[in-house]
């Protein structure tokens, strides 16, 4: 019988296989379901954990960034008076720009939270395997696509919100070069370090945290 071949095949004829194919279980079909839907229907979803954590580290290095601005302001300009510390530092908190506290917090939700959540599942899933060559390819093609991407649209951004979009190319000018150059100082060992050592499942985290001091960086640069 082997000698006619698999599935009916006889001679080199391939005869159509007349077994009743098999019924998925309600199970994997209920579950399947479930997924689709959790995920819009499409497979896209957007990235709300990425974009509540983005938002909320954006806030605390804009919150770091103000509170350290005015701590050395209010401490030089009352260095020959009386004033204890904790009268600098009521003064301090007292004068929150709370406005610039939502662009940076707005930003990191809606821009760079998901923004850069895209990037990252891009960059797995065209260098999947971890070697030396596909890490440093991700560590220059973070540099080089999505460094430039962030910091002209956080200065789009961030005039936008304040009504100067007409002063956007003299803040490209002035600031966007020396924020690039050191973003590349900052961000280089810390990418090589999150696509080397941490894992796949820690990186947002890994990489979050490290946007705290950057989030600091940029809110002083941006408030100039």
């Amino acid at each position: 019988m082997e000698a006619l071949g698999s599935n009916g095949a006889f001679w080199g004829w391939k005869l159509p296989d007349i077994r009743r194919p098999k019924r998925p279980s309600p199970s994997k079909s209920k579950s399947s379901d479930s997924t689709v839907e959790s995920t819009g229907g499409g497979g896209h979803h957007f990235p709300l954990k990425q974009a509540v954590t983005a938002a909320s580290l954006a806030l605390t290095g804009d919150t770091i960034a103000q509170l350290n601005d005015r701590w050395r302001k209010r401490k030089q300009s009352v260095s020959d008076s009386s004033d204890t510390s904790k009268d600098i530092m009521s003064s301090v908190i007292s004068h929150h720009d709370w406005l610039r506290a939502l662009r940076m917090t707005t930003y990191g939700f809606l821009l760079y939270g998901p923004g850069s959540y895209a990037w990252y599942k891009f960059l797995d899933h065209c260098l999947p395997h971890q070697t030396a060559q596909n890490i440093m390819l991700k560590v220059l093609l973070n540099q080089i696509v999505l460094g430039p991407c962030v910091i002209a649209v956080v200065f789009a951004w961030n005039n936008l919100w304040l009504g100067k979009l007409s002063e956007l190319p003299n803040k490209y000018q002035k600031d966007a070069l020396p924020t690039l150059f050191y973003g590349f100082r900052f961000w280089v060992p810390v990418s090589l370090l999150n696509f080397w050592v941490v894992p796949l499942q820690a990186r947002v985290a890994f990489m979050s945290t490290g946007s705290i001091f950057w989030n600091f960086y940029l809110s002083s640069t941006l408030s100039k």
